[in-house]
């Protein structure tokens, strides 16, 4: 029973966090400061992101049959992943991405990245994402993705954050976001694979698919409730909700 609970928290965490703009890597961190985690292992990490993958293309389904006839854009979202790879490779052989870990490290980024989001949220609206996303658009969301890599950020927050700083509404600025973790949920899904392969482990098969299901259930509702949000307020809460969890983080680091 004490699994399916943990599995129920973590894919709660992965769903929800992963899609809005907060930090799952925060609230994963927090979280496991205070609670150890018994089975989170390499394959509920994929199956998590699984589950976040499929809620996403499900979705997005008939806007993905769209983008398809529509070479141009799907070609930006891939050209525009592209920037966070060597750079995530590189974090990660090195070991560096381990030092950017620390809570105070996601204190500071939650703080400051969440001002981010308020000042890009001012941006006046000037493009839409059906006649004027293009290549060059995608390449400079992209490179700000790679901020994400760093605790704290926020996938989400960095891109949305891109999308708004560069003319686009609330609205596209979050579907933009989504499509572009389309390639980097898929990406890390078959990097844990590929451990997973080398290691030669792929036991707690039941877990496994608990955890797509729960994963899938709570990215598919939060995608649905924030997209309609966006419709009609602002992304404020978001900052103020930012702004409270880093001074929690940076109080419990500094008292």
């Amino acid at each position: 029973m004490l699994s399916s609970v943990e599995i129920l928290i973590l894919s709660a965490i992965q769903g929800i966090s992963e899609f809005l703009p907060v930090s799952s890597a925060a609230h994963l961190r927090l979280v496991s400061k205070f609670y150890e985690f018994t089975n989170q292992s390499i394959l509920i990490d994929i199956c998590l992101h699984l589950g976040s993958l499929i809620a996403i293309i499900i979705y997005f389904r008939n806007d993905l049959f769209n983008f398809i006839k529509n070479k141009d854009f799907l070609t930006g979202i891939l050209i525009g992943t592209i920037p966070i790879i060597p750079v995530g490779f590189i974090l990660f052989q090195t070991g560096l991405i381990n030092e950017l870990r620390s809570l105070e490290v996601i204190g500071w980024t939650s703080l400051v990245f969440g001002i981010l989001l308020y000042i890009s949220d001012k941006t006046k609206v000037t493009k839409t994402i059906d006649s004027q996303f293009n290549i060059k658009y995608a390449i400079i969301i992209g490179f700000f993705q790679i901020l994400s890599l760093v605790p704290g950020v926020s996938r989400s927050g960095i891109t949305i954050s891109a999308g708004r700083l560069l003319g686009f509404n609330r609205f596209d600025s979050a579907k933009i976001s989504f499509f572009f973790s389309i390639p980097t949920l898929a990406a890390a899904s078959l990097l844990g694979l590929y451990n997973i392969s080398i290691e030669g482990s792929a036991d707690l098969n039941f877990l496994a698919i608990i955890a797509i299901i729960f994963s899938f259930i709570f990215s598919y509702i939060t995608i649905s409730i924030f997209l309609n949000f966006i419709k009609k307020f602002s992304l404020r809460v978001f900052v103020i909700y930012r702004i409270i969890l880093s001074l929690f983080v940076l109080a419990i680091v500094y008292l």
